[in-house]
């Protein structure tokens, strides 16, 4: 659709992990891969918000303006270089969401009158995977401007339509879509799941 752009946010450090978790390989795909491929079924327009020297070979990349301030200096930089109205954020860490859930989700942003439209799933508000209009632009630069990383606070400034919990269950969209990878555990878990 023309109207949505899609960010893949794949700045993130990977101490844990002991190395860059956008290469980390799950049914013999990196997780940048597997991330691409499920934003490019519901947009063409996809793109990285990362180290343009790391994924250049992958999709256009963008890199923080407001460098290491976690995912929302990637919103921040995906949302001032935008032309789209709508703007799906995706952390590359979440090889378990499902293609129909990001067409449901963008969907719900067309006919929202929100400027972020996030799913809640095991108790709290997924902002990684989220539709965020362009006006979130300035919310978020005026964030950082005053030393703040938070995403979820932000929402209180904005119109926000919450896809809850009891909805997602109500559409089959399992809760566990929304588990990402933080430790080389995790990931091995995944990895037996997907088996």
């Amino acid at each position: 659709m023309a109207d949505l752009t899609a960010f893949v946010l794949a700045g993130g450090k990977s101490s844990r992990m002991g190395t860059d978790k956008a290469f980390l390989l799950l049914e013999g795909q990196t997780l940048v891969q597997c991330a691409l491929e499920l934003a490019r079924s519901v947009t063409d327009d996809v793109r990285i918000v990362g180290a343009r020297d790391k994924f250049a070979a992958f999709a256009p990349v963008l890199e923080d303006e407001y460098v290491e301030r976690g995912p929302l200096g990637g919103i921040h930089a995906a949302l001032s270089s935008t032309s789209s109205d709508f703007n799906l954020m995706l952390a590359v860490d979440l090889p378990f969401l499902q293609a129909r859930f990001l067409q449901y989700l963008a969907d719900e942003a067309r006919v929202a009158n929100a400027v972020v439209t996030v799913p809640k799933a095991a108790g709290g508000l997924q902002p990684l995977c989220a539709v965020y209009r362009r006006e979130f632009g300035p919310v978020a630069e005026q964030a950082l401007n005053a030393g703040r990383n938070k995403i979820d606070t932000l929402f209180t400034q904005v119109a926000v339509r919450i896809i809850e919990e009891d909805e997602l269950a109500r559409f089959a969209f399992p809760a566990t879509m929304f588990d990402n990878l933080n430790t080389r555990e995790e990931w091995e878990q995944a990895r037996r799941r997907l088996v």
